[in-house]
């Protein structure tokens, strides 16, 4: 699932909540809430998430991160 990936790659990268919303412009909350599918993952928030954890999108949908 999109969303357990973004947990995954975010531990991979070294990264907190707090980092990722930084880089993200996103707030805490929301990285939260977007990690713990409790709100909606448009197209504009997993460009930034992707930027931001220097993946491609399409690793956001991988059951499996490389």
């Amino acid at each position: 699932m999109i969303k357990n990936n973004i947990a995954k790659i975010r531990s991979k990268k070294g990264y907190s909540i707090r980092k990722l919303a930084m880089k993200t412009g996103m707030s805490k909350s929301m990285i939260f809430r977007l990690e713990n599918s409790q709100t909606s993952l448009d197209l504009k928030r997993l460009e930034k998430l992707a930027i931001a954890l220097d993946c491609r999108i399409t690793d956001l949908f991988d059951s499996e991160y490389k």
